[in-house]
């Protein structure tokens, strides 16, 4: 008898998102088990209950997903259920926190096709700006831009806080081969002068990019925002632009609205969690592996 497709799902959280619950039943697994409120310290023994009750063959219908709002956080507990396994009792895990693995993976290949298909260029030593770059989606974005050759700078409020998230990203995501450096809000003017690509990662409804300073960004190319709550973060960009020109741009530059990104990230949640289902070894899902498919999803659909 062939075993029912299980998902357990963890999440430091007080509540598992629906979102995420949503996509892993639509992607195929018969049941998503929410276990909420999850310690660190407490993976192991959970993968070891999850490997343990079923024969290796049952494994192989058997995965975790583990959720949060902290992406260093979601890392240490994908280390940590990758450590607590060993052969044959092993399963796939997929880490998402908040969908900031798959959303960042999202914006960064949208907007790298972008460069690609509207300026003839890529990510390559082009001068990034990540506006509200703090929070979960910021930190990816800001970590797969630089891997991708970019010049990275996170813009905050709090200078003390950009530049303690810029060095965690650098070393902790980025195993100290890339550098991204910190930046204060107060001086955004001057770095949009020579920026060719700003991501607005910061809270929805707050305006983080103004029309003034799109005017003043003489190289800018592409500007994209992952809310679509008014207002946007980028001025006079809607949420379904996806390459149109930016009103006031004295560059050129193009838009790109969240249900552009939106759409990308959709469709590569549910690509990773079908391949967890469809592998026969078990494999372990991040960030880069979430940018890997949106740039595949990308291209497979031109």
């Amino acid at each position: 008898m062939t075993k029912p497709f299980i998902l357990h799902m963890f999440t430091t959280a007080k509540n598992l998102s629906p979102f995420d619950v949503n996509m892993a039943v639509d992607a195929g697994w018969l049941a998503a088990i929410p276990y909420l409120n999850v310690e660190p310290d407490e993976v192991c023994g959970l993968v070891q209950d999850t490997i343990f009750s079923r024969s290796p063959k049952g494994l192989k219908n058997t995965g975790i997903f583990i959720g949060g709002r902290d992406t260093q956080q979601a890392m240490a507990m994908l280390k940590s259920a990758q450590k607590s396994m060993f052969a044959p009792f092993e399963v796939s895990v997929f880490a998402d926190p908040s969908g900031a693995f798959t959303t960042a993976a999202a914006m960064v290949a949208v907007v790298e096709d972008k460069l690609k298909t509207q300026f003839d260029t890529t990510l390559t030593e082009k001068n990034i700006l990540v506006l509200g770059g703090t929070g979960p989606v910021g930190q990816i974005v800001a970590v797969l831009a630089a891997q991708a050759g970019a010049n990275v700078r996170i813009i905050g409020r709090q200078l003390d806080k950009v530049e303690r998230i810029a060095n965690m990203c650098n070393y902790e995501f980025g195993a100290g081969k890339i550098t991204i450096s910190a930046g204060a809000d107060a001086d955004k003017a001057d770095y949009i002068k020579t920026t060719d690509v700003v991501f607005a990662t910061g809270a929805a409804g707050i305006e983080l990019l103004s029309a003034e300073l799109i005017a003043s960004a003489t190289q800018l190319k592409v500007a994209a925002d992952v809310n679509a709550v008014p207002p946007s973060g980028v001025a006079g960009l809607d949420a379904f632009d996806n390459g149109k020109e930016i009103d006031g741009s004295n560059s050129g530059a193009v838009a790109v609205g969240a249900l552009a990104i939106g759409n990308v990230k959709y469709q590569v949640q549910s690509l990773l969690l079908k391949k967890m289902t469809e592998v026969d070894k078990n494999i372990f899902l991040h960030f880069e592996h979430a940018f890997t498919a949106a740039r595949d999803f990308i291209e497979a659909a031109k």
